[in-house]
Order: structure tokens, then C-alpha cells, then sequence
């Protein structure tokens, strides 16, 4: 297949386009940005003028822009209550997609998109960001390698801070169910358990979850009163896997002094892995393992350097599927899918206080 560049629209240019889409379509050779789309009117606007994207490539309408003729592929940055319509409509426009997680707001949903892309082999990616880090694709290598032996446990922590009171945070849509599903579950916990998925390899086989919301009520965002909080502020939550893999999840919005912390206990016969984001805050993914007799007995981890060969972009990994040159580590639809049956599931067993078996 012959490498093209790939004209790119992007539905929604809120925070996750301008702190990761933006930039790395930006950086990639093989995509350009020629269309926008906000429902935001002066935000598209002044995201226009930055970037050059004349007015009538500006749109307020998605479907306007998935059937525009300059553009390639879409690119979907919205709230999640806006994910399943616009990829559907990439789908029926026969036009690859990248989509940011989770893919819909059930796994109802979920299971619709999937078929329709499956049925019209339209090429696709969702942005589950942490595969892309070097240290995670290092850790699933070395396991596959066999170098830890057989896996047992694995523990999970992914935690920030900005749902503390002292924040300030006003009810953006995160914190409103009918936008967001749920709210630090599939903020946060989506790409923790999509994570754990990507570097043990395993599917998950039962799930029992623990969910609560510390701040009820927020300010709205024009400042007249407050409302309610309707989603999750933390989500805590046991799994099993194939191979009796046991894991555990700690995922919150209200862990004082973290930024964007990720930190994974990876336990096996013959060794052990822990991989971690933003333990210092700078955003760094490092890797360290404990291995052999010697280091087993003092309890010694080494922090590894890793290797070239396992550092990527995910920006340039939506390039390289449409252009038919993928790694085949991105995740896609069937992944997303995979993760709204998991979090449908979590949910329902924090509801009824007891393990679910998928």
C-alpha cells in the first residue's frame, strides 16, 4: 500500500486534543490538520485562527465534517456522551477513526459500534494513551520473554488530585453521568485496566467493584448556584484473569499531592516488574525489576534503561494503521469494546455488592 498523507478532521478541541492530538498530529509526517469541529462556537473560532484552518473548514456540526471532502479520517476528542454518534457516523462515511475512551456510554453501545466497523473493515484506533509508554511496552515484552515466569498478581494504582475541595473544580462534565457514564471509573480506570489487559496479555474472567463520591455537590460552570455530582469520585476493584492471575485496582481523583500517578506491581514465579508514570512530576514512564536469587534476598529493584525500540506515538500510530504500517499494539474497537463490558460490569457489582463473572 502505497503511504499517504492523511488529512485529518478532529471533532471536539477541548484539553485532550490540545495537550495530545493536536501536537502529535503536528509531529507526524504522514497527518495534517485540515478540518475542525466544536460546538463551542468561539472556541472553534480561536482554535481556527491558531491553527490556520479556514472558516469553512470550521464546523458545528460533526456530520458536517465526517462528510467533508478533504477530509481523510476523524479524529474524535468530544465528552463521551458524543463518542458513539460521531464514530458511527465516520463508520457509515466509510472513514478510519480514532476514538478517545471509553468508546460509549454502554456496552449496548459498545457492541453496535463494533459491529458496524467489523462489517464495513473501516480501520480504526482508540486512544488508550499508556500503551504507547516505552516502559509499558518494555514490561509486556519482558513478560511474554518469560523473564518473570509465571504471573500471579498484579496491583494497580492510578491516582490524581484534582477533585480534592481544594481544587475548586466546578461540575464540568466529567461529574455529570449523562455526559461522562461514569466518572474516575472510566476517566481513569478504562486506561488502567485496558493497561493491565495490554502487558499481561490476559482477558479478564470475574470482576467485583467498589465505588463512592466524596463532594456531592459543584459549582456550575456559569458560577448560579450548584449541582449534583452523579458519578463516581474513586472506583477500587478486584479481578481475576486467565491463568489465575489475581489483580487489584485503585483508581481516584482525590489523591492529595498526584498529578497524573500510575504505578503497577507486575508479581511472577521468577521475578517482578513495577512500571510507573509521574513519580517525579514530570510525566517520565520508568520501568524497574527485581530478578535473580540475589536481588530476591535483599529485596533489590533496579530501575532499567529501556531500549529504543519500544519508545512511539500515538498520533503516529493512527498513521500507521490507516496507512496499513501498524505495529498491531494500538488498541482498537474490539479493545474498547472488551473495556465498556468491563466497566458496565464493575458497576453493577459495586450496585450489588458482589462478584460478576464475565
Amino acid at each position: 500500500m502505497e503511504k499517504k498523507v492523511i488529512r485529518v478532521g478532529s471533532v471536539g478541541v477541548g484539553a485532550i486534543w490540545g495537550g495530545v492530538h493536536e501536537p502529535g498530529i503536528a509531529k507526524s509526517p504522514d497527518l495534517t490538520l485540515v478540518a475542525i469541529c466544536d460546538i463551542d462556537e468561539k472556541k472553534l473560532e480561536a482554535v481556527g485562527e491558531k491553527y490556520g484552518i479556514p472558516p469553512q473548514y470550521r464546523f458545528t456540526d460533526y456530520r458536517d465534517l465526517v462528510n467533508c471532502d478533504i477530509v481523510d479520517a476523524v479524529d474524535i476528542c468530544t465528552s463521551n456522551d458524543a463518542h458513539f454518534k460521531v464514530a458511527m457516523a465516520a463508520v457509515e462515511a466509510g472513514k478510519p477513526f480514532n476514538l478517545e475512551k471509553p468508546i460509549t456510554l454502554t456496552a449496548e453501545e459498545a457492541d453496535i459500534l463494533a459491529k458496524a466497523a467489523q462489517e464495513k473493515n473501516v480501520k480504526n484506533m482508540v486512544c488508550f494513551s499508556y500503551r504507547f509508554k516505552a516502559a509499558a511496552r518494555y514490561a509486556k515484552d519482558l513478560i511474554a520473554q518469560g523473564k518473570i515466569g509465571r504471573v500471579y498478581h498484579v496491583n494497580m494504582q492510578y491516582f490524581q488530585a484534582w477533585g480534592l475541595p481544594r481544587a475548586n473544580c466546578p461540575l464540568v462534565w466529567r461529574y455529570v453521568k449523562s455526559r461522562t457514564g461514569t466518572g474516575a471509573l472510566g476517566d481513569l480506570g478504562s486506561h488502567a485496566l485496558d493497561l493491565v489487559r495490554f502487558v499481561t496479555n490476559k482477558e479478564y474472567t470475574r470482576v467485583v467493584g467498589h465505588t463512592g463520591t466524596y463532594v456531592h455537590e459543584r459549582p456550575l460552570l456559569d458560577g448560579k448556584g450548584v449541582g449534583k455530582v452523579d458519578v463516581d469520585d474513586f472506583s477500587n476493584y478486584m479481578a481475576d484473569m486467565e491463568d489465575e492471575i489475581s489483580v487489584s485496582f485503585q483508581i481516584t481523583r482525590f489523591a492529595y499531592g498526584r498529578g497524573n500517578y500510575q504505578r503497577m506491581e507486575i508479581y511472577g514465579s521468577e521475578g517482578a516488574i513495577v512500571y510507573s508514570l509521574d513519580a517525579t512530576p514530570a510525566g517520565i514512564d520508568e520501568i524497574e525489576v527485581c530478578s535473580g536469587d540475589i536481588n530476591a534476598d535483599a529485596h533489590v529493584f533496579n530501575h532499567l534503561p529501556i531500549p529504543q525500540q519500544y519508545f512511539s506515538d500515538q498520533m503516529q500510530s493512527f498513521a500507521d494503521i490507516v496507512n496499513g504500517t501498524g505495529d498491531g499494539l494500538a488498541a482498537n474497537i474490539k479493545d474498547g469494546q472488551a473495556n465498556q463490558h468491563l466497566l458496565d460490569a464493575i458497576v453493577e457489582s459495586a450496585e450489588k455488592g458482589t462478584w460478576l463473572s464475565l
